[in-house]
């Protein structure tokens, strides 16, 4: 089976500056889709050994999972432009997150694991700096509402609130790469701002919290 590639556009509005190649090697034959081998409960981690499918490192990357699926959600509401770019962007980091937790920073494995890095994070803030200039100032608590897709993206920054969670939850069980949290962190932030967006473009008003 050849490999999938995904464009990834590194700035909002300009060309796609690389690919995310993500393959099966060649002649491994068709994957199959069930092994039975989770059956009582287990799950294996990418650099071996098993553990509970409740564990806490499952749990953590599980969730990040989830938030790769509500993402997806919302790319498939969108037309082709620069927010869509950058939600496959992410998603394709998302799966970097994910092997980056299914594997212990001090394992062994024969390939290398992606692991998060500082400049992800940064670029992160750079969208969020970028987007905020074309929104109206944000002067009360606003209701996750808006378009559709932007209503999508209010509910992708929950799942990513609990993914920061599970993952602050393990760091303190387990040693994990550092650079996670910050980048969940500012993923939330910035799909708040890319769910304000979107309904910006839209005309669709924003609903102000209004106290009981």
């Amino acid at each position: 089976m050849g490999a999938r590639l995904l464009d990834a556009c590194a700035t909002p509005g300009e060309p796609p500056r690389g690919r995310v190649e993500m393959s099966i090697p060649e002649g491994s034959g068709a994957v199959k889709i069930y092994t039975k081998t989770g059956d009582k409960g287990e799950t294996s981690l990418f650099a071996g050994g098993r553990v509970d499918k409740d564990a806490p490192r499952v749990e953590a990357y599980g969730t990040v999972d989830e938030l790769n699926a509500c993402l997806g959600m919302s790319c498939a509401q969108l037309a082709e432009g620069d927010v869509l770019g950058c939600l496959r962007r992410i998603q394709a980091e998302l799966f970097d997150v994910g092997a980056d937790l299914a594997t212990p920073t001090a394992a062994a494995t024969k390939k290398q694991i992606p692991r998060i890095r500082p400049e992800q994070t940064t670029q992160l803030e750079q969208w969020i700096d970028r987007y905020t200039e074309e929104l109206p100032p944000l002067t009360r608590f606003i209701l996750p509402s808006g378009a559709l897709a932007g209503a999508t993206l209010h509910f992708a920054r929950t799942v990513c609130r609990r993914a920061e969670r599970c993952v602050v939850t393990l760091s303190k069980a387990e040693e994990i790469n550092p650079e996670i949290i910050p980048y969940l962190n500012r993923l939330s932030d910035l799909l708040f701002v890319l769910a304000r967006i979107v309904s910006h473009r839209l005309q669709m008003p924003e609903t102000t919290w209004e106290p009981s």
